[in-house]
């Protein structure tokens, strides 16, 4: 019997919430969710079944780091798109370093305002 039921949320440490928000929210689409406060800053996004968790971290809190370049080895979370073309113009437009090897593969990688490593996919070119 399986304990993991599904993903919940995935968190990530932010520096600037309003940098991290125009990359979640307004550059990938995801929706703004009803957060609690906890006395520390940050937002829960939705996407699909889960949730994206941006947590602004206090000065001097030490946490993981991502990595010095854009790795898709690195640990990373993978968002499904569902057009392969139009993701890659719009993050590239928006000034984004894109890692892809090419369309065929419907896989690419782009770091987030902080460094986090995320992944776009399109399952259907994986057919």
């Amino acid at each position: 019997m399986a304990i993991a039921l599904g993903v919940n949320h995935v968190s990530f440490p932010v520096r600037d919430l309003a940098d991290a928000l125009a990359f979640y929210r307004d550059l990938l689409g995801l929706e703004i969710l009803p957060r609690p406060d906890f006395g520390v800053d940050g937002a829960w996004l939705g996407v699909g079944n889960a949730q994206i968790h941006l947590i602004v971290t206090p000065a001097g809190m030490a946490v993981d780091q991502p990595p010095p370049t854009l790795n898709p080895a690195a640990s990373h979370l993978a968002f499904a798109i569902a057009d392969y073309g139009a993701t890659l113009a719009r993050l590239q437009g928006a000034g984004h370093e894109v890692l892809t090897p090419g369309a065929a593969s419907g896989q690419m990688w782009v770091r987030d305002p902080d460094g986090h490593v995320i992944e776009l996919i399109n399952p259907a070119a994986r057919r």
